[in-house]
């Protein structure tokens, strides 16, 4: 299965802006790319890119003065197998944990798990430990939280997901990680591509927010706004939460003027000479807009 994906966004600056740019697909991703997966800018000015602490990939760059697009266009090869339930995985107690997942065991910025931990223990003390307490978690935040873009805010933490049952996608994610920290089970929180492959189409295409859990001796993949398997995630960044991996990091003011993402599945029988032939090499505008776009996924 070979899926397009790319983005455009295009920020507006009143001086020169230096900038870190979580855009790029993630190292450990399993998949085939075709076509380079990179930050490309309208301008001239260079960019140089670096692993940070989490492995992610961030683009360096100082946009100019005036409009400036960055984009991206490529194509995954991937399985096509949905998201895998760990039905079996077991619960690790702390004392055995790897200690590269403690961290995500503690509240973070949006992540705040220490004032939800009596909850937590009400809601799920009950559940089994392992897979059915996630599962358990993942379904009560599906249904508790209503999803919009209209509710989404850059200082909305996990507490204020579960008090006020609205959010976006990060929103979903930030809750059903404080949740499982609560519970003791390491969480973290990642963003990346997910089209409507398999599902009805929604209309437009976005960047998508879930988490993972660590299981088992792994780390395993739930999306608490959806609540079921899904196929073609292309990760890009995973952090403590969404303070770790913003897509645009700035240090001056900008306002973004453009917002464009695409996740397309290509027919079968598509050479890699005809896809490469295909993708954008200049800012085209493919995709589709979203209006309401609020940042900070």
């Amino acid at each position: 299965m070979k899926i397009r994906f790319g983005f455009e966004i295009t920020v507006n600056c009143p001086e020169p802006v230096p900038m870190l740019l979580a855009l790029s697909v993630h190292p450990s991703f399993a998949g085939r790319l075709i076509g380079s997966d990179y930050v490309r800018s309208s301008s001239s000015n260079p960019t140089s890119e670096y692993n940070d602490q989490f492995g992610n990939r961030i683009t360096r760059t100082v946009a100019p003065y005036g409009s400036t697009t960055f984009w991206s266009d490529c194509v995954a090869e991937v399985d096509g197998i949905p998201d895998q339930p760990a039905t079996y995985a077991v619960q690790h107690r702390i004392e055995d944990l790897p200690s590269e997942t403690l961290n995500f065991l503690t509240a973070s910025r949006y992540c705040d798990s220490d004032s939800l931990s009596n909850f937590a223990w009400q809601q799920f003390a009950q559940v089994p430990e392992g897979w059915p307490r996630v599962q358990a978690i993942s379904t009560f935040v599906h249904n508790h939280v209503t999803f919009g873009y209209k509710f989404g805010r850059p200082d909305k933490t996990a507490v204020d997901v579960l008090g006020e049952k609205t959010g976006v996608c990060r929103d979903f994610a930030h809750l059903g990680v404080s949740l499982c920290r609560a519970m003791n089970i390491p969480a973290r929180y990642c963003s990346g591509y997910l089209g409507d492959i398999g599902v009805p189409d929604t209309g437009f295409d976005d960047f998508c927010a879930w988490f993972e859990v660590y299981l088992g001796g792994q780390w395993h993949t739930v999306d608490a706004r959806y609540n079921k398997p899904r196929i073609g995630r292309i990760l890009m960044v995973r952090g403590t939460d969404a303070s770790d991996v913003a897509m645009i990091t700035s240090f001056g003011a900008y306002q973004l003027t453009g917002f464009r993402v695409w996740t397309t599945l290509q027919e079968d029988g598509v050479s890699d000479d005809q896809l490469l032939q295909e993708l954008n090499v200049l800012p085209l505008f493919r995709g589709k807009v979203i209006d309401d776009y609020k940042p900070g996924l």
